[in-house]
C-alpha cells in the first residue's frame, strides 16, 4: 500500500499537493499547502489491512512530510476477511496480436460479444436458469435478435474497414453501417456474403427462446449497373444468386435493408427485406456494402427521429399537439410533418401567394423568411390579420416540442410546451380615421442545454418562446396602397452552465498575462 498513489498523475514529474509522489523531494513537500490524499488503502472492503497516512508538519522549518503506515480496522461487520481468489487480484496482460495470430484474435474477440472462459462459464448450454423461468419471454431493448442458428447478423466494420459478420442486430436499434468486402470474381458464385439467401435463409424467432418462427420475405430487389443507374424488379421475381457471366459477377448483394415489425409486447411478427444487386468488374478486388435495419411497431406509422437521445444538429426539431378530451397531458400526437416550421420564402414574396408554404426549424440552425404584404384601402381588418397569422404560424401551429430527438409521444415529460406571447407597437400614420391591428411577426427562441456525460453531451430543449408582434395600421384613403414587410425567424440559445472543475484547491493569481502567452494554442 505504501506503493500506490492515485494522484501521481505527471510522469516523472513532482504532483502539486500529492505526498504520495515519489517524484517529489523534500524541497517540493516544503511548499505543499495540504495532502491532497491523505490516507491510501488497498480495498476498503477488507476486514483489516495495511493503510498507509501522509501528512505535513507545517511547525517544522521548513515544513516537512510525515509518512506512517499503520493497521486500519473496518467497523463494518460484512467485511471480506481474507482474498483468497488470487486471479481477481491482478490483471491479467492482454495478448498482444502478431501477424501469426491476428486472424485467431479476430475471430475470438472480433464480434459484438465474446466470453473470456466459455468452457467454464456454462457447462451445460441446455440447462435452464430458474431466475429465467418464471419471466415473460420478449425483446428488449439491445438484445441480439435471434434466429434459428444464431442471431439476425448486420455486418459491420470492427478493426478496420473490413465486413465481419460477428456483428449482431439489436432489437429496436436503428442501425446503418458500410464496410468493404474482399470478393474474387472468380468465387463469386461460392462467397455467401455475395448471395441474397445468406441474409433470408435463417428465419428470426418470434421471441427468445422459442420454436415460433417469423421468415424473412423479400420486399424489393432493386439491380444496380456499372454505372450506377437502378432498376427495380417486379414483386414476383424469384430470387437471384451470383454468377459470372461474360467477366462479370452479375447479382451480387450490394446492400440489405431490413425492417423489422413488433408488437408492444417485444415479440416480432414480420420481418422483410430489401436488396440492391450489382455487378462486380473482373479488375475489383474489393466492393463497399451497406447494411440498414430498421423496427416499427405494428397499427403505427414510423416517426423519423432528430437524434438518439440528444438532437443532432441540422435536423427538424420534432413537435406534436395534446390530444383533446385529456385533463391531463396523457399522450402526443404529431402534426402533419411532426416537425416545427415557419413561414418559407417564395421568390415572388407575396405574402398572400405563400400561405401554406412552411420551412421545417432545423436545430442549431438560426433561421430567417419573411414575404411582403400589400394593403390597399378595400381590404378588411379582421380577414385580413387572420390570414397574416395563419401566414406566420400556418394552419396548426403545434402546441408542445420534443425535448430530445427520440422523444416518443407516451412519454409526457420528455415535451415541452410552446409558451407564446403577443407583442403590440404602434405605427405612426398621418391619416386618423379608424385603426387595425394586424399580426407582422413571429420570433421564436429555442433554448437548449447540453445534457448528460461531458464527454458526451446531449442536447436538450428545455424551452420554447414564439412570439407574435402586431403593430397598428390606420384606414388608408381610397386608392392608396402600402407595402409591409412580414418576417419569421427561430433563434437557438446554449444556455448550458459551464463545466465546474472537480478540484477547487489550486490558488487563483489575479495578474493579467501577455496576449501571446498561450501561443499556438487559443
Amino acid at each position: 500500500v505504501a506503493r500506490l498513489c492515485v494522484c501521481d498523475l505527471l510522469v516523472a514529474q513532482c504532483d502539486t499537493n500529492c505526498c504520495c509522489d515519489p517524484d517529489c523531494s523534500a524541497e517540493d513537500f516544503s511548499l505543499f499547502t495540504t495532502c491532497s490524499i491523505p490516507v491510501v488503502i488497498g480495498d476498503s472492503q477488507l476486514c483489516s489491512q495495511k493503510a498507509a497516512v501522509y501528512s505535513l508538519d507545517v511547525e517544522a522549518n521548513p515544513p516537512e512530510r510525515i509518512f506512517k503506515l499503520i493497521d486500519q480496522v473496518n467497523p463494518s461487520i460484512f467485511c471480506i476477511h481474507a482474498t483468497n481468489y488470487e486471479q481477481a487480484l491482478y490483471l491479467k496482460s492482454p495478448e498482444i496480436p502478431t501477424a501469426e495470430n491476428f486472424d485467431e484474435l479476430l475471430d475470438k474477440f472480433g464480434g459484438a460479444t465474446f466470453s473470456a472462459e466459455p468452457d467454464s462459464w456454462n457447462l451445460d448450454p441446455d440447462a435452464q436458469n430458474p431466475s429465467e423461468a418464471n419471466e415473460t419471454s420478449r425483446y428488449e431493448y439491445g438484445v441480439p435478435v435471434q434466429t434459428e442458428d444464431a442471431f439476425l447478423r448486420l455486418p459491420s466494420p470492427v478493426v478496420s474497414s473490413w465486413c465481419s459478420d460477428a456483428n449482431p442486430a439489436g432489437f429496436l436499434v436503428n442501425q446503418a453501417t458500410k464496410c468493404i468486402r474482399s470478393v474474387s470474381v472468380e468465387k463469386c458464385d461460392s462467397i455467401q456474403a455475395l448471395s441474397m439467401l445468406f441474409y433470408i435463409n435463417s428465419s428470426i424467432l418470434a421471441v427468445p427462446k422459442s420454436s415460433q418462427m417469423v421468415n424473412i420475405t423479400v420486399q424489393s430487389i432493386a439491380v444496380q449497373s456499372v454505372n450506377g443507374m437502378r432498376t427495380f424488379l417486379s414483386s414476383g421475381e424469384a430470387l437471384r444468386l451470383p454468377m459470372v457471366l461474360d467477366g462479370l459477377c452479375i447479382n451480387a448483394v450490394l446492400g440489405v435493408n431490413y425492417h423489422i415489425t413488433h408488437t408492444d409486447t417485444g415479440e416480432i411478427i414480420e420481418a422483410v427485406a430489401a436488396f440492391v444487386l450489382g455487378a462486380i468488374s473482373r479488375e475489383a478486388l474489393s466492393i463497399e456494402q451497406s447494411f440498414e435495419i430498421s423496427f416499427t411497431q405494428e397499427n403505427t406509422q414510423p416517426v423519423p427521429l432528430s437524434g438518439n437521445p440528444g438532437y443532432v444538429v441540422g435536423l427538424p426539431v420534432r413537435a406534436g399537439f395534446q390530444p383533446q378530451g385529456y385533463p391531463f397531458p396523457a399522450a402526443f400526437l404529431s402534426n402533419k410533418h411532426g416537425q416545427l416550421t415557419i413561414l418559407h420564402s417564395t421568390s415572388t414574396q407575396d405574402c398572400l401567394a405563400a400561405q401554406g408554404a412552411r420551412a421545417p426549424v432545423l436545430f442549431g440552425y438560426n433561421m430567417i423568411s419573411g414575404c411582403k404584404l400589400r394593403i390597399t384601402a378595400a381590404m378588411k381588418c379582421q380577414p385580413l390579420a387572420q390570414t397574416l397569422l395563419d401566414v406566420l404560424k400556418g394552419q396548426s401551429f403545434p402546441e408542445y416540442v420534443a425535448s430530445f430527438g427520440n422523444s416518443q409521444a407516451q412519454d409526457v415529460f420528455d415535451w415541452v410546451p410552446i409558451t407564446q406571447l403577443h407583442i403590440s407597437e404602434q405605427m405612426i400614420s398621418h391619416t386618423l380615421q379608424s385603426s387595425c391591428q394586424i399580426p407582422v411577426s413571429l420570433g421564436i427562441e429555442v433554448k437548449w442545454t447540453k445534457y448528460g456525460s461531458l464527454v458526451n453531451p446531449q442536447a436538450r430543449i428545455v424551452n420554447v418562446t414564439a412570439t407574435i408582434t402586431s403593430t397598428t395600421l390606420k384606414q388608408l384613403p381610397s386608392g392608396r396602397e402600402r407595402i409591409i414587410p412580414i418576417t419569421s425567424s427561430v433563434v437557438f440559445t446554449d444556455i448550458s452552465s459551464p463545466a465546474e472543475p472537480s478540484y477547487k484547491a489550486w490558488p487563483t493569481i489575479n495578474i493579467k498575462l501577455p496576449f501571446d502567452f498561450f501561443y499556438p494554442f487559443v
